[in-house]
């Protein structure tokens, strides 16, 4: 059975539907192809503990009210449960046997809670027909705008900044890492170009430069506990969504024009805020270090947002003109996400309550 040192806990379920997925995962091994007597693990495994027991358990799932057709689209059961999914594919949990990753039955079920997911997203999010008309309102902020950089940098306190980099780990500490997945899946100067902003994104060979280092650094300058998946039981629902986006549209191949429009929206936005965000840690007198991460987005993103537009989507929607309105949602839908995850944050702190599901302690 081949299991990870080094990967987080299981999360703690927050309904049916990631009950049925936890519960599974920590049954035992999966059955067919994959499991510890299939291609997926490695020699000299031993059966499967409870062989069909823990699938049987996920093909029931709607017996015991786990209908992910029936589950809010955005709500707290439905996220977490697709996020451990996805999980799998990257550090996956400690305990979890590592053919699970691609287990028929898990699959299946992951498949429905995305088609609930993009389904609503499809519904909700899309506001543009024109990739140039998307990228525009990224491209300059209104007077009044009013997101979570701009409160941090007036109005927040150190438990603000620490809540929010808290849950943003979620995202940074795999920064870069779902976007490597549309790598094959592009060529010529699209493909060319984001390998040059991964590479960035990466470190540029410097395992200490990697943007998800800097951030595990940022974290550590602030008292926070930089282990990977340490803060997934606070996270609420809708930072878990913009994760699930980014794993989603990196996973599948007929969604690759939505990543690239996902990722070219990330890298418009970031400068800005993450300017705003020094200037908090400025008037909070946070140690220097934390800042190495946000000075590093401002510079490097400020060149990244331009060969996103001009060099990936410019050259995919030229050779692929069928996948415009992909990119056109993957922006989309990446700004209605982040927007939620706003909203929702300062709602909370201006009503004097945590944004997190548990605060976290200073």
């Amino acid at each position: 059975m081949n299991r990870s040192a080094s990967a987080p806990s299981l999360p703690r379920p927050r309904g049916p539907l990631s009950a049925a997925v936890v519960d599974a995962l920590t049954a035992g091994s999966p059955s067919g192809p994959g499991s510890p007597s299939g291609p997926g693990s490695p020699a000299g495994s031993s059966p499967a503990r409870s062989g069909a027991q823990p699938a049987a358990a996920l093909a029931a799932a709607d017996v015991a009210g786990a209908d992910p057709y029936g589950a809010d689209p955005y709500g707290d059961d439905l996220q977490l449960a697709l996020y451990t999914c996805y999980e799998l594919h990257y550090r996956s949990f400690g305990g979890v046997d590592a053919a699970w990753e691609w287990d028929p039955t898990l699959l299946g079920l992951r498949n429905q809670l995305e088609s609930v997911f993009l389904a609503a997203l499809r519904r909700d999010a899309v506001r543009h027909t024109d990739v140039d008309d998307a990228l525009e309102p990224l491209l300059v902020e209104p007077v009044d705008a009013d997101g979570i950089s701009h409160f941090l940098r007036k109005d927040g306190e150190l438990s603000h900044l620490r809540e929010h980099i808290a849950m943003r780990s979620a995202y940074h500490l795999k920064e870069a890492d779902p976007h490597a997945w549309v790598i094959p899946r592009l060529e010529g100067v699209a493909k060319a170009a984001l390998v040059a902003v991964e590479f960035d994104e990466f470190g540029a060979g410097h395992a200490d430069r990697a943007h998800s280092r800097l951030f595990a650094d940022l974290m550590e300058g602030l008292g926070l506990d930089s282990r990977y998946g340490h803060y997934l039981d606070r996270t609420p629902a809708a930072m878990l969504a913009v994760v699930n986006l980014m794993s989603m549209l990196g996973l599948h191949r007929s969604l690759r024009g939505a990543l690239v429009g996902h990722f070219a929206a990330a890298e418009i936005t970031t400068p800005p805020s993450a300017r705003r965000i020094t200037q908090a840690m400025d008037r909070l007198g946070t140690p220097d270090a934390c800042r190495f991460f946000y000075d590093e987005h401002v510079e490097a993103d400020a060149v990244h947002e331009q060969v996103m537009r001009h060099d990936v989507v410019a050259d995919l929607i030229t050779r692929e003109p069928e996948l415009t309105d992909d990119v056109i949602f993957g922006i989309d839908a990446t700004d209605f996400l982040e927007e939620a995850v706003a909203a929702e944050a300062l709602r909370a702190w201006r009503a004097g309550r945590s944004a997190l599901r548990d605060p976290v302690q200073v």
